[in-house]
């Protein structure tokens, strides 16, 4: 009977395992994505996401947490898992496989991210505008935005856009920019507040010549609610 502390022999490989996140935000009524621009090979000098290669003792929350603020300076964000990335050839260097993540920051809390760690230069680019990326990181930023339009239809994803107080008129617009198309005005307003999701704040707003509006705050904003 083998003794608790002999040492195993295991004949298969072990690849690497890595975490990319995905931050999304909304500038200027755009979609935008955050960037670094990679110091080190492979693909140096060229654009991708946020991420790194998870320590052996390491949670993967935490992993993905400790590369985007290591690479941008961003801490404090939601992440949640998206999808696992494990094409044989994914990484020219070994085979790595990479457990990716999304991330939302609120209009009101945005910061200019700061080049660290392994990463050149980082910024935000339009959605519709992305440099080419180095990996398979195109692939995962189409697939990050697919969950996130598909889930504006049955959670409340679309508040982690907005600051801590808004307008209707302000929400209706970042879910026309997540959804790339207009809205009924009407028709969107009956839908949210039927929902429940937000509430009154008592104050109201004016945009320039515009009537006052009334002033609003979401109901669950530190977490995304399944509403169907």
């Amino acid at each position: 009977m083998r003794s608790p502390s002999q040492t195993f022999s295991y004949p298969y490989p072990h690849p690497a395992v890595t975490t990319d996140v995905v931050v999304f935000t909304v500038r200027n009524n755009r979609l935008a994505i955050l960037l670094v621009k990679r110091a080190n090979m492979p693909f140096a000098g060229s654009w991708a996401l946020p991420g790194g290669f998870l320590d052996i003792d390491e949670d993967l929350d935490a992993c993905a947490a400790r590369e985007l603020e290591e690479e941008t300076g961003i801490a404090g964000l939601y992440l949640e898992q998206l999808y696992t990335f494990g094409a044989t050839h994914r990484d020219p260097r070994e085979r790595v496989i990479s457990v990716t993540y999304y991330a939302l920051v609120p209009q009101d809390a945005l910061t200019a991210p700061r080049a660290a760690s392994d990463a050149s230069d980082v910024d935000w680019f339009d959605f519709d505008a992305l440099p080419p990326l180095a990996f398979d990181h195109a692939a995962i930023v189409q697939m990050a935005h697919r969950r996130l339009v598909a889930k504006l239809d049955y959670s409340t994803i679309a508040f982690g856009f907005m600051p801590k107080t808004f307008t209707l008129s302000e929400l209706q617009c970042v879910y026309e920019t997540l959804l790339n198309q207009p809205l009924d005005k009407r028709n969107f307003r009956k839908r949210i507040l039927a929902q429940d999701l937000i509430e009154e704040t008592g104050r109201q707003r004016r945009n320039g010549k515009h009537r006052p509006a009334r002033e609003y705050r979401a109901r669950f904003a530190k977490r995304v609610e399944i509403i169907k």
